[in-house]
């Protein structure tokens, strides 16, 4: 399923950065990576102490380009960039001490054009990968939130199921901004609507053709309260992004992915029963609907993908395995444009 992804790899040389260099599953995913030239590689760490893990695992890692935070040449640079991105919220002092830990450090190679891409989090967690993300690389022109979502895979007779869900891992909810004046100036359904954009674009990476399912406990008004009117704004805010955006709901998720069961309850629907890039509007509803496809349903699950940041900087679970951060590593350089 990522064969066009690596295609155009290979055509196009990329640079990923690694915050976490010792790790034994980063260096083993990296050494695959060097070796099938997809990708050029950093691995921040000590050289010693990265070689020595690398020696451990038997990674290859001579092609990688190794660079300790505590003995980087252009430091002083980068603490000057720091402090005028962070200005009145951190000390040059606070800057340099942030600038030592791995996290920010590769974020800050991403802003200034050392790497495309980060990939870290397999001992961070996602708060740690996301808050220097947010406050250094910041989000792209026109987003008004970072969401995630995840890729789903399995293979059936030959045959691979493809879904993509958000957002799982960021958002816990979607409540109205409010301006100082207690104006809203972005409404829950707006910001739900951007993550079912931002979701189908992801989706499209993958050479995915979206059909965007927005999903409540209803179907077209069969339940009130809850989440019912939020799913059900979002899809309209959603086609005021993007009039082209195959989307509809709110969905129950039987009438999102049954043929059967939305030709019951919305036979004139473009996506009932053929959806293949559901919305959940909560964060409950999500983590759990996504670990029950991975768990019970056999499907492996990537991710979380984070969007609507101004470069490619996702994020590992710390139960990840090598494998996995080779394929997290081939849709994170994947994702640049």
């Amino acid at each position: 399923m990522f064969s066009k992804m690596i295609d155009n790899l290979r055509k196009t040389r990329r640079t990923l950065v690694f915050t976490e260099g010792t790790d034994s599953r980063i260096l083993t995913a990296a050494g695959r990576l060097i070796g099938e030239d997809l990708i050029d590689v950093i691995l921040i760490g000590n050289p010693t102490e990265v070689s020595e893990s690398a020696a451990a695992c038997s990674s290859d890692i001579s092609k990688a380009r190794i660079i300790d935070p505590a003995d980087y040449s252009d430091m002083d640079k980068m603490i000057d960039t720091t402090y005028e991105l962070r200005k009145g919220k951190m000390t040059k002092e606070e800057c340099h001490a942030s600038l030592l830990q791995g996290n920010y450090f590769g974020t800050m190679l991403v802003k200034m054009g050392e790497a495309d891409a980060l990939l870290g989090g397999a001992t961070y967690s996602t708060a740690d990968t996301i808050r220097p993300a947010l406050q250094l690389v910041k989000t792209k022109p026109g987003a008004n939130l970072v969401s995630s979502c995840f890729l789903l895979q399995r293979e059936v007779d030959g045959n691979v199921e493809k879904y993509v869900m958000g957002d799982c891992a960021v958002n816990i909810d979607y409540k109205d901004k409010l301006d100082k004046e207690g104006n809203v100036v972005l409404t829950g359904a707006q910001q739900l609507a951007e993550v079912a954009v931002e979701s189908a674009k992801t989706a499209e990476c993958w050479g995915m053709d979206p059909k965007v399912a927005v999903l409540s406990f209803s179907t077209y008004g069969s339940g009130k309260g809850g989440t019912v009117q939020l799913s059900h704004d979002a899809v309209i805010e959603a086609r005021k992004i993007n009039p082209k955006l195959v989307i509809d709901g709110e969905f129950q998720f039987d009438a999102a992915i049954s043929p059967t069961v939305a030709a019951t309850k919305c036979p004139d629907s473009a996506v009932a029963g053929k959806a293949n890039t559901f919305i959940f509007p909560t964060i409950e509803s999500g983590n759990i609907g996504y670990k029950i496809a991975q768990r019970l349903g056999g499907f492996a699950a990537y991710g979380p993908i984070l969007q609507g940041l101004n470069a490619p900087i996702n994020d590992l679970s710390r139960g990840c395995d090598a494998d996995e951060v080779y394929i997290m590593a081939i849709i994170t350089a994947g994702m640049i444009q």
